[in-house]
């Protein structure tokens, strides 16, 4: 498949929280709409729309059909941090997947990277697996395992599954927060509607000082992905390192 991007029919970018792009958009214009009773913001450039939609396969949902109705794109990316699966990824490593897998119901998605020039690098040769909840140690040995799968994030198939069914390459974009061997704290009962509720966590972390330095890693390690990815972004993604067929 053959895409050709000019300034009306821009790539759209999901992502679940602003921190994981915020390196990115920060110069870019931005506005507000409403899809389906909610409210999202949308940054643009020439190219490119990007929407942060919350945290989880609902959320990225959501932000992906909100995306496609206003803006009509050529292009739909799902961009964010991960978690590896496998001891040969490393904090701050960046993949472009070429298969993403839902973990719901083992679903298979094909990602547009093939036809990019990026497809022929081992960087493409990859596989994530969209799991529902934030994965234990324990839980992304069994990942890797189950699925032969290098990465886990929570959103990537959701994005896929609004790209097939508006007929839509995709791709996804996914830098590495936590090796497979990180235990990261407990996070989820902290996700309310997709958003993580950052006052409530930090008074919990407050009192468990044996999470403080855990945490601070995981901080450390979030930004270093964060800037990664943003990179990668800035420099192929918004011309035509990855992106299948040519700007114009």
């Amino acid at each position: 498949m053959t895409t050709v991007l000019t300034p009306h029919a821009k790539m759209a970018i999901v992502a679940a929280v602003g921190r994981e792009w915020r390196p990115l958009i920060q110069h870019w214009s931005s506005s507000k709409a409403q899809h389906d009773g909610r409210e999202f913001i949308f940054h643009e450039t020439t190219y490119a729309v990007a929407v942060c939609g919350g945290i989880g396969p609902e959320a990225a949902r959501r932000a992906s059909e909100a995306v496609i109705a206003r803006y009509s794109p050529r292009l739909l990316i799902s961009a964010g941090i991960a978690g590896g699966l496998v001891p040969e990824l490393k904090v701050g490593e960046t993949i472009f997947p070429s298969v993403v897998i839902d973990a719901r119901d083992s679903s298979r998605h094909e990602t547009a990277v093939r036809d990019a020039p990026i497809g022929a690098t081992p960087l493409s040769k990859t596989i994530v697996v969209s799991y529902p909840e934030i994965a234990s140690a324990e839980q992304k040995q069994k990942l890797g395992k189950s699925y032969g799968a290098h990465a886990v994030d929570m959103e990537a198939a959701s994005v896929a599954r609004a790209a097939e069914a508006h007929n839509l390459p995709f791709i996804a974009i996914k830098s590495i927060s936590d090796d497979i061997n990180f235990e990261l704290p407990q996070m989820m009962a902290f996700v309310q509607d997709g958003q993580f509720q950052s006052t409530p966590f930090a008074f919990h972390v407050a009192v468990r000082p044996w999470l403080w330095l855990k945490v601070a890693r995981l901080a450390r390690n979030t930004r270093l992905a964060s800037e990664n990815l943003c990179a990668w972004l800035r420099e192929s993604a918004l011309t035509n390192t990855i992106v299948p067929g040519t700007i114009s």
